[in-house]
């Protein structure tokens, strides 16, 4: 086998954590492939988080401006949704160009092919015909894609997923959102942000399902508010097509019609064409199992979406590290998802850490919670509209130490982090309650929602 089909490692999939991993390896100076069959960069750069947050801040611009009459006069801004479709077009793709992002990984000394790659064996891999061996081992990041729920008729129609509305360079005069989750929700308030009339569809009681329940109660009047339908407990039995209308048939008759249906029920990562079944693993299951070094086999890592740790790409970039040490021989800390963080970024921004009340309460912890709402805070009365948002804390009673934590509202997200310390950190109740929080800030309502926990 000639040089040129051997490598130290192989990395499928150039994602966040793919390229993260590809590059830090090469810069260390190990001889590295990279393989990917899309867009280097992977859906974050794209149509996830960056071109999406873009969408979201033009929306929240608008909504500010139209919160101006109650606070200091009168707004007469007209939503435009040309300038944004325009914005994500050339600077989301200009700042994060495919060819920049393969030339930086061959400016670092690593090599690069474009193709579809599958394992055939340990520390082997097949890409458009050739046959390569690594000599360290392979690193599996190949992310996930958008899943569609089993409705009747849904896989016979045009409908948008994530990215096809990421680049629409027009908005729809109606759109039907499948799915009541994080990318499901933040869409939905942009559009509607835009002039879009917009319905929501979650077959669960709630929306946001998986956060707390007051995550549900706040978010759905905030959005009813803005004009925004909620169909929650309702669940989708047939999709239809028939020339511009789109039509879903609800469980009970109800039938709702739009010019456009997203469909934003989840992703998932497609493992049947790896070839893991190669290595040992189960190219069925929904994820690849690793231990806390990421390592799926010997001579295997995986990374990112693939591990089932969260579809985010901070966890891929937290994961790259470890197996980038782990192939080095570093030293380091295993894996750790305890403070694992997560964000929806509607207004108000839904910002979460660690474990639920109801996830504590399922894994036998004696819990205690403490909450306070936002508006009652120096911060959230100063602030007045848009103001919508709470603490919520839920701790180990039995330890003294927080393990979950909510924080939404107008800065949910950077709220979180302090939160998420003191849960990664273990820093005890008592401790924190005799920090000094800065006056008058949102994150101060940390002080109150630990006085609420008694």
């Amino acid at each position: 086998m000639s040089e040129q089909q051997q490598a130290d490692v192989i990395v499928i999939g150039l994602g966040p954590g793919g390229e993260h991993a590809a590059g830090r390896l090469a810069e260390a100076g190990l001889d590295v492939i990279g393989i990917e069959a899309e867009l280097v960069g992977g859906e974050c750069p794209y149509w996830g988080c960056i071109p999406s947050k873009m969408m979201v801040r033009a929306g929240n611009l608008l909504a500010e401006t139209r919160r101006v009459p109650g606070m200091a006069g009168r707004s007469q801004v007209v939503p435009d949704w040309t300038p944004v479709a325009h914005r994500i077009r050339d600077e989301a793709t200009d700042d994060w160009n495919d060819q920049v992002a393969v030339d930086r990984l061959i400016g670092k000394g690593g090599r690069f092919i474009r193709g579809r790659a599958r394992l055939t064996g340990p520390r082997r891999v097949s890409v458009n015909g050739q046959e390569l061996t690594a000599r360290r081992g392979v690193v599996i990041a190949t992310g996930s894609r958008p899943t569609a729920p089993p409705v009747p008729g849904l896989a016979e129609v045009p409908y948008w997923t994530n990215r096809n509305a990421i680049e629409a360079k027009e908005r729809p005069e109606s759109l039907l959102v499948l799915g009541g989750g994080a990318i499901g929700l933040e869409l939905a308030q942009v559009f509607a942000r835009f002039g879009t009339a917009v319905t929501v569809v979650e077959a669960l009681d709630r929306l946001l399902p998986v956060e707390e329940p007051e995550v549900g109660g706040l978010i759905a009047p905030v959005l009813e508010r803005e004009g925004i339908e909620i169909r929650t407990g309702a669940r989708a039995v047939r999709a239809e097509h028939d020339g511009p209308t789109f039509t879903l048939h609800l469980e009970g008759g109800e039938l709702l019609t739009a010019d456009r249906l997203l469909v934003a029920t989840g992703r998932r990562a497609d493992l049947g064409a790896l070839g893991l079944d190669t290595v040992g693993l189960d190219p069925a299951a929904r994820a690849v199992p690793t231990d806390g070094q990421l390592r799926a086999a010997d001579g295997l890592w995986a990374i990112g979406d693939v591990t089932g740790h969260g579809a985010f790409t901070h966890v891929a970039m937290y994961e790259a590290e470890i197996a980038v040490r782990d192939i080095l021989g570093d030293p380091g800390p295993e894996a750790d998802y305890r403070a694992l963080p997560r964000v929806t970024f509607t207004d108000p921004e839904i910002g979460a850490v660690g474990l639920t009340e109801q996830q504590a309460r399922d894994g036998g912890l004696t819990v205690r919670t403490g909450i306070t709402q936002l508006p009652s805070s120096t911060r959230g009365w100063i602030h007045k509209a848009g103001n919508e948002g709470f603490i919520k804390l839920v701790a180990d009673a039995d330890r003294g130490v927080l393990v979950g934590a909510t924080s939404a509202g107008p800065t949910g997200g950077e709220a979180l982090y302090g939160l998420a310390v003191a849960i990664q950190a273990q820093v005890p109740l008592d401790r924190m309650r005799h920090m000094i929080f800065a006056y008058p800030t949102f994150h101060r309502a940390v002080e109150a929602a630990l006085a609420d926990l008694g």
